[in-house]
């Protein structure tokens, strides 16, 4: 089985990663070769990938939003939650992972994981069913920042409690949890999981009763709520730099 990845930061982290075989570049015909889609093409010739100039409209046919190159690649590569473990092991930190409960918003998704790998999120992990995949519309929305993080598909209960034993300290991003401040900033130092609700009913209740804390973001504005990527985004920014202050200081 193949799919297309489409854009040039999608196709170039793809290449640049290298953890899914790229089949052939398709590139637009008289499309400017610079910047990006230059990088790309060096690295294919590097890669000894095939590179096939074809008429714009037949990359039209795969995607309106190509911007001039399209990658034919094998499927995402899925990894485990021991792989992840092991990756935070390797890395000499306190595993840092981010778990989503049946998000359903390719958008939020792809934004949840660009910020996961810029924070440097050990692994991802998201349910068996009933929720977005790594498509190729999400590796777009990332911006390929997907290619560079290990994904596991598991079942999220187990999962959580797998966490559990490992010591791992889960904190659930909860409309009903405690208002996160200064005295709840130690809940997101050492070893981490934060799990992130869908977009529509949050955390589900299984989910939320297997979290050691559930905690929310303050409000002070008159809107009631942030979507599902905005709010995840900016609980992974504050236990980055939770981390960073632990780090520091030891």
């Amino acid at each position: 089985m193949r799919e297309f990845l489409y854009s040039r930061n999608a196709v170039f982290e793809a290449l640049r990663a290298q953890r899914r075989r790229v089949f052939r570049l398709l590139v637009a015909e008289g499309v400017h070769e610079r910047g990006r889609l230059l990088d790309l093409l060096r690295l294919a010739v590097q890669r000894g990938i095939e590179v096939q100039r074809l008429p714009r409209s037949r990359l039209d046919g795969i995607h309106e939003h190509h911007q001039g190159v399209v990658a034919e690649v094998e499927p995402y590569p899925y990894v485990t939650l021991a792989d992840i473990l092991e990756h935070a092991r390797r890395a000499g930190e306190p595993p840092f992972i981010l778990l989503l409960d049946a998000l359903h918003d390719p958008q939020n998704f792809g934004t949840l994981l660009r910020t996961a790998e810029a924070v440097g999120v050990h692994g991802v992990v998201i349910p068996l069913a009933r929720t977005v995949t790594v498509t190729p519309a999400v590796v777009n929305v990332s911006s390929g920042a997907s290619e560079h993080l290990l994904i596991a598909q598991a079942n999220l209960a187990q999962t959580l409690e797998s966490l559990r034993e490992a010591e791992v300290w889960v904190v659930g991003l909860d409309p009903r949890g405690v208002p996160l401040d200064e005295s709840h900033r130690h809940f997101l130092r050492g070893a981490l999981g934060v799990v992130i609700g869908s977009e529509g009913s949050g955390l589900r209740e299984l989910t939320r009763r297997k979290c050691d804390v559930l905690l929310t973001l303050p409000m002070r504005g008159r809107v009631e709520s942030l979507n599902a990527a905005v709010a995840g985004s900016v609980a992974l920014y504050l236990a980055y730099l939770a981390r960073m202050t632990q780090f520091h200081t030891e």
